[in-house]
């Protein structure tokens, strides 16, 4: 496994430019796969407002990298980039980017899928909704789907 160039990994409070971040992360040819993965803020049957997104800086940049590097680790990656968001952010708005490139799709496909599923159920990041009726949430617990998901990176490779 090789990394053609550090992880490039983000948090950061405004829209995340996602023709950008794929243009970053172009390889002058040398990738047969660029894999992303876009997750979006839902309007949860159209009652949220927002979704309200804090996170510890300077841990989740740390985790996301170490996530990054173990992806880089497992497969033959050219490029890997992870990029979320925190604040206030409305239905339809990008929350999280995940990007890996490879001479080969299934290197890209799972890698993209494991720091996925990583950044999901380990990166120290907290969430609530603000409902349009102006209530606010209080902070959404993890999903059992979640844990389940990331636990069967355990046994693969």
């Amino acid at each position: 496994m090789s990394v053609g160039a550090e992880p490039l990994v983000r948090v950061q409070a405004g829209p995340i430019d996602l023709a950008a971040e794929i243009a970053a992360l172009e390889s002058g040819g040398a990738a047969g796969a660029l894999v992303t993965f876009t997750g979006t803020c839902r309007d949860e049957g159209g009652r949220l407002e927002a979704l309200e997104l804090e996170h510890y800086p300077g841990m989740a940049e740390s985790e996301i990298a170490r996530f990054a590097a173990e992806a880089a680790r497992r497969w033959d990656l050219l490029a890997v980039a992870a990029v979320h968001r925190y604040g206030r952010v409305a239905p339809g708005e990008t929350i999280v980017f995940v990007a890996c490139a490879s001479v080969h799709r299934g290197a890209a496909f799972e890698a993209a899928h494991f720091l996925m599923d990583y950044m999901k159920t380990r990166a120290p990041f907290w969430k609530r909704e603000h409902l349009k009726d102006g209530t606010v949430g209080g902070w959404v617990e993890s999903k059992d789907t979640d844990d389940h998901a990331v636990d069967r990176w355990r046994h693969v490779l």
